[in-house]
């Protein structure tokens, strides 16, 4: 772990309630606009985004389901 880092909550991850995540140019936000990540572009911010949102979507289709 980086020294610099405080290991706190906030780190532990992403909750449900942060998403949909959102690409922001280079940047990953939560939909209330906190930052999550960078990334090295912004194609790859996009992608990132939707993945992480549709992955999201589909634990929260499994918790339905069971």
């Amino acid at each position: 772990m980086d020294k610099d880092r405080k290991d706190t909550s906030k780190d532990a991850g992403l909750t449900p309630d942060d998403f949909p995540i959102e690409a922001d140019k280079d940047k990953l936000r939560t939909h209330k606009g906190e930052p999550v990540a960078s990334a090295e572009s912004e194609q790859i911010a996009d992608q990132l985004a939707e993945r992480l949102n549709e992955h999201a979507h589909q634990e929260e289709q499994d918790r339905w389901s069971a």
